[in-house]
């Protein structure tokens, strides 16, 4: 009978390579995923989102979980997902349309080179860097300038992915719970940090994009700017930008206002944009910062700048999360931090019995 061989790593080298195995392995899905991570990631803000309708028809009227889920999942891709789509495809395709056709945008720049006397740029300078533009927006625009067919699986995944988050809720809030490496008050603390990201950076940032946007819009429509509705939705996604935002479209509006001679609408844009559109902007954070999250713009900034170039649009969201989730795990470091040494002067000022070294030994 053949001798069973005896394992050549100790206990402690079997667990060390078994988390070396987890994370390898969670690496190579993580990598073999690509960029579908953006599906499961919008179906976790989609979930957010939408739990307090679910928890609210579900939990407390007793509706059919799947009736309801499926409601849930029709009114985000009608309402939240095509619409957004459209406005990215819209984007993109004016810019690609732009960049094949600069005589409109070097009109433009000749007349500023005019009225300041310097020459800055040239059509090839332009059209290289707008072709840049429709590169870098395709990548990172969840819209069907990527491709039809990944358009609809990560459009289908997020929704699948959605429909299980919903019907089998409890049993993905207990996975939540027990393979997740934090205690229970720091699971809260997280949970709060999410759910106050997302609905800043969803529910308040999106509104308040929205009526920017609409102003914007009005906007450049009564002074009569060329492409109006195009530069509205422009000004939908730099809103959710702080500080800077709108500005980046009806301040160049304005001069363009100036630069061709007609002082007043130019003038106009440019008063309706500092005394309205800004300052409406400020208004509704401060009503909206109490009922659905109050954020700190520099968080907002830095994390739009940090999620944007790793995650796309979704890091409009995605960023400034990473950044109050890395703000949270500190002031929990340092809670753990404070409190430990307080735990261990107690266990060694407790008497150790005679044959009790434990303590001692801690």
């Amino acid at each position: 009978m053949a001798e069973i061989s005896e394992n050549i790593y100790t206990t402690r080298q079997q667990y060390v390579l078994l988390i070396v195995c987890l994370v390898g392995l969670a690496a190579l899905i993580l990598l073999g995923l690509g960029s579908y991570t953006t599906a499961f990631l919008g179906a976790g803000i989609l979930y957010v989102v939408l739990r307090p309708w679910f928890a609210a028809m579900v939990h407390q009227r007793g509706w059919n979980r799947q009736l309801v889920t499926a409601g849930l999942l029709t009114f985000a891709f009608v309402v939240i997902i095509m619409p957004f789509s459209a406005l990215s495809l819209m984007l993109v395709d004016r810019i690609r349309l732009y960049s094949q056709d600069t005589s409109q945008i070097m009109a433009v720049l000749h007349t500023i080179e005019r009225k300041t006397g310097y020459t800055f740029t040239t059509e090839q300078n332009v059209r290289s860097l707008l072709q840049q533009s429709v590169s870098w927006l395709s990548q990172r625009l969840p819209s069907l300038a990527s491709g039809v067919l990944h358009f609809t699986v990560v459009i289908g995944l997020m929704l699948f992915t959605l429909y299980f988050m919903f019907t089998q809720e409890e049993g993905f809030l207990r996975g939540l719970r027990r393979y997740l490496p934090f205690r229970h008050d720091t699971m809260h603390e997280l949970g709060d940090s999410l759910k106050n990201n997302v609905n800043a950076n969803v529910l308040g940032q999106a509104l308040i994009s929205l009526v920017q946007a609409i102003l914007t819009g009005l906007t450049l429509w009564i002074f009569k700017v060329p492409d109006a509705t195009f530069w509205g939705v422009v000004a939908f996604f730099m809103a959710f930008i702080p500080v800077l935002g709108t500005p980046l479209v009806w301040g160049p509006a304005a001069i363009l206002k100036l630069t061709q001679g007609h002082t007043g609408q130019g003038v106009g844009i440019l008063l309706v944009g500092v005394i309205l559109v800004m300052n409406i902007d400020n208004l509704l954070r401060i009503v909206l910062a109490k009922r659905i999250g109050d954020i700190h713009p520099l968080i907002t900034l830095a994390g739009v700048v940090l999620g944007v170039e790793i995650f796309g649009i979704l890091g409009l969201v995605l960023g400034p999360l990473l950044l109050s989730y890395f703000m949270v795990l500190m002031q929990v470091f340092e809670r753990e931090n404070r409190l430990r040494p307080l735990i261990i002067r107690s266990r060694t000022d407790e008497p150790a019995g005679p044959d009790d070294t434990s303590q001692l030994n801690f």
